[in-house]
């Protein structure tokens, strides 16, 4: 392992040790789902696979 590789470990475990409070405090503090949350998310998901599918079929 060279110094690079060492120091951008280090900085990622750093990132990671800043960011995790700040995400439990998020979710805690997030609404609770409700009942078309899931509806809102699988729609632009399956128009992205769609997509890339088609995409592929192409090339």
């Amino acid at each position: 392992m060279d110094l690079l590789s060492i120091l951008s470990a280090i900085f990622l475990a750093i990132l990671i040790a800043l960011l995790l409070p700040r995400a439990r405090q998020m979710l805690g503090h997030s609404p609770p789902a409700q009942r078309g949350d899931w509806q809102s998310l699988l729609l632009p998901l399956l128009a992205v696979v769609g997509f890339v599918l088609l995409l592929m079929k192409l090339v």
